[in-house]
């Protein structure tokens, strides 16, 4: 089993920036791909950012170059750095982590609401 508490989440003004952090405890496999997710009210959830164990990251279009994921690998905490923020990125945002040689075990956080007034 493995655990994801997220923290960080909160309201800002249009044009702010907030820092995510989600927290991996449990059984983690040195093999695994850690992003982040939201959700917007009606909407589907969505992907937001991914980083490998190896450091790859990957980004949805319209986060691009204005958020950016990177990890701690001594801590297990991944973090999402959120600029420039509109209030199109209100959501609640999900920690998500895949697990096991074939990423296979699949585990999410509990959410954190970001709010971003205009």
């Amino acid at each position: 089993q493995v655990q994801l508490v997220e923290s960080g989440g909160g309201l800002v003004q249009a044009g702010g920036s907030l820092r995510l952090s989600c927290a991996a405890s449990g059984a983690i496999f040195s093999r695994n791909v850690m992003g982040w997710y939201r959700q917007a009210p009606g909407k589907q959830r969505e992907l937001v950012a991914t980083i490998t164990s190896g450091g790859t990251t990957n980004y949805a279009d319209s986060v691009k170059g204005r958020f950016t994921i990177s990890r701690d690998t001594a801590r297990n905490t991944v973090y999402l750095q959120m600029n420039s923020l509109t209030p199109e990125d209100t959501a609640v945002y999900y920690c998500n982590g895949k697990f096991g040689d074939y990423l296979s075990l699949n585990y999410w956080g509990q959410g954190t609401q970001v709010t971003v007034s205009s």
